[in-house]
């Protein structure tokens, strides 16, 4: 495979430039890597094949082989890599090239900083005159690109550029824009600026003189626009190698023609010589076709008028190789295999057909005087291999490999002679040298006399104390049999042991710590001072022996436990954990509870904390004493820790209720506004944590939903507009409930009474000693009689409206039995008893006397109210109390208690030692029935 890059020059070093082995599929692992040829642009990576520029720069134009390029053709830069297999130590040659990409790093001159041009008087317009052209070292797109002209105001109507294309060539011509007179001016200063087509591009500028003479208009003409020519290599200086010949059809000077070198290189310049009138060119310099091998160049003829007409021409010469150059041989190191002073060093080990050098045989000559041949002179065991399939006839390399195996007690140095000729005539050869020496091999390993040692070594050692000796023999002799000894070690051990490395002995550099470290393990190894050395090795086990030099040791520096109240006695409050780093009895631990009044036992198996109580928080929330440990060594070593325990509270108590007390009320004025505060229930608990956060709630004594409580403060709030029905006495059952599992919870009784005044404290006390009595679950909240006298008012007109249509019918019936019986009068008297029964609760409706008379049996009279407020009281007070069979059908009448003077409110809303008024219809009244 053919390897090419390509690569910008002047690049900065250590630029990559490719990667043999991601590039070309060329092996990355157990292969090295080495530059052959190419230095010193180029360096290799060993492992990777990578290619990098080095502190040499790439220049393009300096490159010997890129000297004398024709337009357009690459430069290459030639590389030779050798890959060695690391396992079969087997190379292979690797040739490559790398096209030097040219940049723009070259800035386009002209010739001269001031350049003449002499045009006559008189010339035409339109007439144009060759600038003379200007030099980039660059190629390609990075050449002269552009010119560009600028005249002073006196020259700007007079002259013009353009740009004509000669041969791939850019040539500035002067365009003559108006007419030119000598007499007026016979001089013009211009600027002729030159740009190449970089990035970013390159320009610099002359000063273009134009003397203005008279007409000369006839431009020499060469005979031929293209003359080529063979030189011989070596030919001696003075050698014609051709003549140019232009003509020119004027006369006189403007006739005579000069002859000049045109955009001809330093290197034609130094060889040949160009006759200035003559146009011949002849060798002046040392001709090699080694060097070059085709000279090209442009001769320009210029006739001698007063303005100067030129012509130009192309010249190659073709140099011819004459055999001059013997073969070259070139003999160095490849893959592994270094020389040093013209000899490779090679052990007598290697495989048979293990290259030792890689030859490169050249002959600098050209056809038949190139073509050479190589063979290994003498009866040695090796012989040449090709290496490169890519080489040609004038280039060949070989790989110099054995053909049989080496044995260096046989023979411990060949000289190998090389001899190459080529096929000139008379041929020429040439010979080289290459010594290789046999390097003894080291095949016999250091072994010891056991291959596993245990040792025991007791702990609190001194340093430097000798642990045990180690030996081991080597069947080698010499260097290959002397041995040294070393220690391998895991990180951990690492500087702990110590090894004399001529003696073996053993010691410890360090003081071991059994409960750090119990065991050590580590190799002993012998190496050999052999090339390559050998190694034997050997395994070392160290068992360190225990002292009782470790106190037993809590886990914790203290401990701390939480037990829950009202757990049983002999219960487990805790467990703590006691270590002794020690071993066997000097780690045999006994615990002991100290400071302690027999609350509490440990058991010495499993380090459980068991307790002799039973806790109660709200009595001893901490308990605190020492445990002590004492281990079995001799002398016994001991420790000491502190123990706390926290009694976790358990919810066994119940809120109890501080504020405000269940006998007491508060007083509400009825214009009191919604949402505002009117009490405040406080409760505490003894518990703690969630177990003493409390809840409150309302469960009883709220039918109208008048106030509200706080779930968290406990603070009481009237909710609603305080209406009429609403005076009187309220309690509230209000429930204080914790947030404990189960819950617990204590009842508070919150008493208001909502009137205008306070003028009856006794008859309240009294209503709040009967609110006491009451159970919970009867609501005491207002007036009980404001809703039920409008009830009894409904029944009590109902009643009234059926004793009124009974009397018509009594009275109809009357009449018609008195006019068909003459015993009416006994009729009559059954008639009028009826109807006395029945209209009896009409008549006691209607009737104040007979209440007061029933009032006053019962209880002192009250003072005389006013008509409504009777009326009002009557109404309210009713009771029909219609009972079975077994009681009177006569309807009694039930008054409410008469109270002290002072209090008729009172009177009217409350009887709180007495039932409530009530209407009872016994079911054979139709018209209870009906109402």
């Amino acid at each position: 495979t053919r390897v090419v890059y390509k690569v910008q020059e002047e690049q900065p070093p250590n630029t990559r430039i490719g990667s043999l082995a991601s590039d070309y599929g060329f092996p990355d692992v157990g292969h090295l890597y080495k530059l052959e040829v190419g230095a010193p642009y180029l360096r290799v990576e060993g492992k990777t094949g990578d290619i990098y520029t080095t502190e040499t720069p790439i220049d393009r134009e300096s490159l010997r082989e890129c000297q004398h390029l024709l337009p357009g053709e690459p430069c290459f830069l030639e590389f030779e890599v050798s890959i060695t297999d690391l396992m079969s130590s087997s190379p292979r040659l690797l040739e490559g090239q790398i096209e030097v990409l040219d940049i723009n790093d070259n800035t386009p001159n002209f010739a001269s900083p001031v350049l003449t041009i002499s045009i006559p008087e008189n010339t035409n317009l339109g007439t144009l005159f060759s600038i003379p052209v200007a030099m980039d070292r660059d190629t390609g797109p990075n050449g002269v690109a552009s010119y560009e002209l600028t005249a002073g105001p006196e020259a700007q109507e007079l002259f013009g550029l353009q740009v004509a294309e000669d041969q791939d060539e850019k040539q500035p011509q002067l365009i003559v824009m108006g007419n030119l007179d000598r007499e007026q001016w016979d001089s013009y200063d211009l600027t002729i600026k030159v740009q190449d087509g970089g990035n970013p591009p390159r320009a610099s500028s002359a000063l273009l003189r134009i003397t203005i003479l008279d007409m000369n208009d006839n431009a020499p003409k060469f005979e031929k626009a293209l003359y080529e020519a063979e030189l011989s290599e070596n030919s001696p200086v003075g050698h014609s190698v051709l003549q140019v010949k232009a003509n020119d059809s004027d006369q006189g000077a403007n006739a005579e023609i000069e002859y000049s070198f045109h955009q001809a290189s330093d290197m034609v310049r130094r060889l040949l010589r160009l006759d200035r009138a003559t146009g011949l060119i002849t060798v002046q310099g040392p001709i090699d076709r080694e060097d070059v091998g085709t000279l090209k160049f442009s001769v320009m003829a210029k006739d001698k008028g007063a303005s100067p007409r030129s012509a130009r021409t192309q010249v190659v010469v073709t140099i011819k190789d004459m055999n001059d150059n013997a073969p070259s041989i070139e003999i160095r190191g490849i893959g592994l295999v270094t020389h040093q002073d013209g000899m490779a060093n090679i052990s007598e080990d290697v495989p048979v057909e293990t290259a030792v050098a890689l030859v490169q045989v050249s002959d600098r000559d050209e056809g038949e005087n190139a073509v050479v041949t190589c063979v290994v002179a003498g009866d040695v065991p090796f012989q040449l291999r090709q290496a490169s399939e890519t080489g040609s006839d004038s280039k060949k390399k070989y790989f110099l490999q054995t053909t049989t195996p080496l044995d260096y007690e046989s023979v411990k140095e060949y000289t190998i002679e090389i001899v190459a000729g080529d096929s000139g005539n008379p041929p020429l050869s040439s010979t080289n040298s290459l010594k290789v020496q046999v390097v003894d091999v080291n095949d016999n390993a250091p072994v010891f006399s056991q291959s596993f040692t245990e040792v025991a070594f007791p702990e609190n050692n001194e340093p430097d104390d000798l642990v045990m000796e180690v030996s081991a023999t080597d069947a080698d002799s010499g260097s290959n049999a002397q041995l040294v000894y070393s220690l391998v070690t895991d990180p951990s051990s690492k500087g702990s042991f110590s090894i004399d490395p001529d003696s073996g002995e053993i010691r410890v550099k360090a003081v071991l710590d059994r409960e750090q470290r119990e065991r050590y393990e580590f190799l002993v190894v012998a190496a050999d001072k052999g090339s390559p050395t050998l190694k034997g090795t050997a395994s070392v086990a160290i068992n360190v022996m225990d002292r009782n030099d470790n106190d037993p040791k809590f886990m914790l520096s203290g401990y701390n436990f939480s037990v829950m109240e009202n757990m049983p006695p002999l219960s487990p409050v805790g467990m703590v954990t006691v270590i002794d780093a020690d071993k066997g009895e000097n780690a045999r631990i006994q615990l002991s509870v100290e400071q302690d009044n027999g609350d509490f036992v440990i058991q010495n198996g499993t380090g459980t904390i068991l307790s002799s109580i039973s806790f109660d928080r709200e009595q001893q929330s901490t308990y605190t004493f020492r445990l002590k440990a004492v281990d079995g060594g001799d002398p016994p070593r001991s420790a000491y820790v502190g123990v706390t325990i926290n009694v976790l509270d358990e919810n066994d108590n119940a809120p109890f209720i501080t504020s405000p007390s269940n006998a007491t009320y508060k007083h509400i004025l009825p214009h009191t506004s919604p949402g505002q505060q009117v009490s405040k229930v406080k409760a505490e608990d003894i518990d703690s944590g969630v177990n003493a956060e409390l809840i409150y709630s309302i469960t009883g004594g709220n039918p109208f939903e008048l106030f509200q409580i706080s779930p968290h403060s406990g603070d009481i709030t009237l909710e609603k507009e305080i209406l009429r029905k609403h005076h009187g006495l309220h309690r509230l059952v209000v429930r204080v409930n914790d947030k404990g599992k189960p819950s617990r919870h204590g009842t508070a009784l919150v008493h208001f009474y909502v009137n205008e005044t306070l003028a009856n404290r006794t008859l309240l006390d009294t209503l709040v000693g009967h609110s006491l009595d009451t159970p919970l679950d009867i609501d005491i909240a207002g007036d009980p009689e404001y809703e039920r006298s409008k009830q009894r008012s409904n029944i009590l007109f109902g009643v009234i409206a059926g004793i009124v249509a009974v009397t018509l019918v009594i009275v109809l019936v009357v009449l018609v039995r008195y006019c068909r019986q003459r015993e009416a009068k006994s009729g009559y008297q059954a008639g009028k008893k009826e109807t006395k029964d029945l209209y009896t609760p009409k008549q006691a409706s209607k009737s104040g006397k007979s209440k007061s008379k029933v009032k006053k049996s019962k209880s002192p009279k009250p003072p005389k109210p006013t008509e409504d407020e009777e009326e009002t009281g009557l109404q309210k007070s009713l009771k029909f109390n219609l009972m079975n069979d077994s009681v009177s059908d006569s309807p009694r009448i039930h008054l409410p208690l008469n109270y002290p003077p002072g209090s008729p409110d009172l009177g009217r809303h409350y009887r709180s030692n007495s039932p409530l008024p009530s209407i009872q219809l016994q079911h054979q009244s139709p018209s209870a029935y009906t109402k």
